[in-house]
C-alpha cells in the first residue's frame, strides 16, 4: 500500500474534495473544482509532496450576499506525501468538466509482479 499523508494547508484557502485510488500500476486522484479552468491550476511534486493549487473566481460573488454556498470560491490548495514509489516524471494530469484527474504511475520496481517457480 502506498504512504499516502495529507497536510494541513493555509487558512485562507479551502481544500477541494478529492477521491483518490490505488492500483497495482499507480494511483489516480481526482479532485473537485468547479469553475475551475486550467490556466488556474497548479500541480507540482517536490520532495515527495504532490501540491494542487489555484484559484476559483470571485468575481460571480461581487455584490451578491448568497443565501447559501457550498462551493469554495477563492483559493484552494491541498498537499499529500507520497511514497518514493510514485515515478514522478510520468505523472498525467488532465482537467474536465470541473474535474482534475491525476495519473501517478509507480516506479517499475514498486509494482507487483509475478516470480516463475523454475
Amino acid at each position: 500500500m502506498t504512504n499516502l499523508e495529507q497536510t494541513a494547508r493555509p487558512a485562507r484557502s479551502h481544500a477541494p474534495k478529492v477521491d483518490i485510488l490505488e492500483t497495482d500500476t499507480g494511483l489516480r486522484l481526482w479532485a473537485d473544482l468547479p469553475g475551475v479552468d486550467e490556466r488556474s491550476v497548479e500541480v507540482e511534486l517536490v520532495d515527495g509532496v504532490l501540491a494542487i493549487r489555484g484559484n476559483v473566481s470571485t468575481e460571480e460573488y461581487e455584490n451578491l450576499a448568497p443565501l447559501h454556498t457550498e462551493y469554495g470560491v477563492g483559493n484552494f490548495d491541498a498537499r499529500f506525501r507520497l511514497s518514493s514509489a510514485i515515478d514522478g516524471e510520468r505523472i498525467r494530469a488532465t482537467l474536465r468538466n470541473g474535474v482534475l484527474q491525476l495519473e501517478l504511475p509507480k516506479v517499475e520496481s514498486a509494482k507487483p509482479r509475478r516470480i516463475e517457480v523454475g
